[in-house]
């Protein structure tokens, strides 16, 4: 699939759920959120049916991402469904790692590909702080069951505020290369002022190159991160939507008012 800029449309990434085990600061309000509803969220059979469809029509790579997306009942049973899908050459998944420990190697032997493990710092007690109550020893546990597991290789999401000379973005930088992970560095994103550049070491935010289409946990196709554009699944049908999204997909990023990060998958 190309679109109206001819860039070249091969990867979807699937938030399977809104819910997650962490409160950090930049992606959860500090008061809660209003949830999806049950019978709103994707059914694991919905999911791999898009996911079908759209490698018929040209997706390559696919992620889930959430919310967080191991706290979603059955999940090892979804990756599997969807690595049995011919035509998927890079299939990962973006995690806080809290629960990895538990899933590392189900995810691995269910036949996922890669991880991208979010980080923003190795101490303690500022990991706390970022996560209001989130506890690093697990997420280090996960990392290194992740490791064993056989997944290679492990990247290290890490959210800057000002650069990747932050104290914070070193201590994580230094803990990557003692145990052989690579770190991408996301500066701090703002959907509803359409703050956001391009990731350090990664691809994400580079305009004029983005590939990707998203799937909200409740079957919204989103052409952009950062736009109000959105198409139905479940209403106008699967190759509807993504004809709707490819055609409409912007020229570059602008503002997102209806979503929040916890609900869109970063």
């Amino acid at each position: 699939m190309f679109d109206r800029y001819n860039r070249r449309i091969d990867y979807l990434r699937i938030s399977v759920t809104d819910r997650c085990n962490l409160r950090c600061y930049y992606c959860m309000p500090e008061k809660g959120i209003t949830l999806l509803q049950h019978q709103d969220i994707l059914s694991f059979e919905e999911i791999v049916h898009v996911v079908r469809k759209a490698v018929s029509l040209g997706i390559e790579k696919v992620r889930l991402t959430g919310g967080e997306p191991l706290v979603r009942k059955g999940i090892v049973q979804l990756v599997k469904m969807i690595s049995d899908i011919p035509g998927i050459k890079d299939f990962g998944m973006t995690t806080n790692g809290i629960l990895l420990e538990k899933f590392a190697l189900d995810l691995f032997d269910a036949g996922l590909h890669r991880l991208n493990i979010s980080l923003d710092t190795t101490d303690p007690v500022k990991f706390r702080e970022l996560t209001r109550g989130g506890d690093i020893s697990f997420v280090l546990r996960g990392i290194e069951a992740a490791k064993k597991a056989g997944f290679n290789p492990i990247k290290l999401n890490c959210v800057i505020v000002n650069s990747s000379s932050d104290a914070n973005a070193l201590e994580v930088a230094g803990y990557a290369n003692k145990n052989d992970l690579e770190v991408r560095y996301i500066h701090y994103m703002s959907l509803s002022e359409g703050r956001f550049s391009i990731v350090e070491g990664g691809s994400g935010g580079d305009c004029p190159k983005c590939s990707r289409l998203r799937l909200t946990a409740d079957g919204k196709l989103k052409p952009c991160l950062f736009s109000n554009l959105e198409y139905n699944i479940r209403e106008i049908g699967i190759e509807g939507a993504f004809n709707q999204a490819v055609r409409c997909k912007p020229k570059s990023g602008s503002v997102n008012s209806n979503n929040l990060f916890h609900n869109i998958g970063g």
